[in-house]
């Protein structure tokens, strides 16, 4: 395992992180989503870690973690703390999910996504496509109960976290300013484990930020419509909420974002100038201007006018 610490002396206050999933090296938008954290980190004297999240197994490529932390530490971006894996945490959300069912706010769920899907075409209710579906409720009972025995009874049901009636969720990005969000009516009832045992993102990102004491969470636009959700999840497990900055996402020529399911490229880290060149350009995605680029020019040195340069409101300008 890589393990690079810088030797600089970070504030206590701030503590920031990068979380990719290690279906494949870093491409050109996760590399922003890397930068971005990572200069909004050390602008503020702050700590930022390496967190890779594994949960979902099946997608995971052998070896991507690996390649992850080479490419990072190829364009200077190195951690100041041991990484984790959310796959060794497993414990954690069990006692999370657990304290949610204390608390009568999950119930088991038998819907699949076929059914869901019907249902809502029979209530008249299209989902266009990449957007989630809203959950009916099919399952939902009337008065939602403490479960015995719920870790024996993951694997046969998904577990939803039923939200109460008009749910409304209001909290200041700072990049794209105030957001709100109507849980019942964008989402519903949400799922926090799947029927095949794997916690979901929402739950153990919530979790992980919480025990790693995370003060600022800076990723990508794409996960935007997810905030209000872990903010609700905060409050119901007494954690502290973080702040929120959204970056820009790369796109495509078709306007889709660039992703590993799109076939994105993957970054050209190889050589110094290679590994400059790709910052450079994530640097331009992210509004920074009048930055070295003079062919003479180290990553340290890059690295350095980037922070200078980083400001959270010029990243949508």
């Amino acid at each position: 395992m890589l393990n690079p610490i810088n030797p600089s002396s970070p504030s206590d206050g701030y503590r920031g992180r990068f979380a990719p999933s290690p279906t494949g090296p870093l491409h050109a938008g996760s590399l922003v989503t890397a930068l971005g954290s990572w200069l909004d980190a050390r602008q503020n004297q702050g700590q930022w870690l390496l967190r890779i999240e594994d949960l979902d197994t099946p997608r995971c490529i052998p070896g991507a973690d690996q390649e992850i932390q080479r490419q990072l530490l190829a364009c200077g971006l190195a951690w100041d703390e041991d990484l984790t894996w959310q796959s060794i945490q497993q414990e954690r959300y069990q006692k999370a999910l657990e304290r949610l069912n204390q608390l009568q706010t999950i119930y088991p769920c038998a819907c699949s996504r076929k059914a869901i899907e019907n249902t809502l075409e029979a209530q008249g209710v299209i989902t266009p496509r990449n957007q989630e579906m809203v959950y009916p409720g099919t399952c939902r009972p009337e008065r939602i109960m403490t479960y015995e025995g719920i870790a024996n009874r993951l694997n046969d049901a998904a577990w939803r976290l039923a939200l109460p009636p008009h749910l409304a969720i209001e909290f200041e990005d700072l990049a794209l300013g105030k957001q709100c969000q109507e849980l019942n009516q964008e989402v519903g009832d949400f799922v926090l484990r799947r029927r095949d045992g794997v916690f979901t993102y929402q739950l153990a990102v919530v979790v992980d930020d919480a025990e790693q004491g995370i003060t600022h969470i800076v990723r990508g636009a794409d996960l935007l419509s997810n905030t209000a959700r872990q903010i609700h999840l905060q409050e119901l497990l007494g954690y502290p909420t973080p702040n929120y900055l959204h970056l820009p996402l790369v796109l495509d020529e078709y306007g889709e974002k660039l992703s590993k399911q799109t076939l994105a490229s993957t970054i050209q880290t190889k050589t110094k100038q290679q590994a400059l060149n790709t910052l450079r350009k994530a640097g331009a995605h992210l509004g920074l201007r009048d930055l070295p680029d003079g062919n003479g020019i180290s990553i340290a040195e890059w690295l350095l006018a980037a922070t200078h340069a980083w400001n959270r409101k010029i990243t949508f300008s």
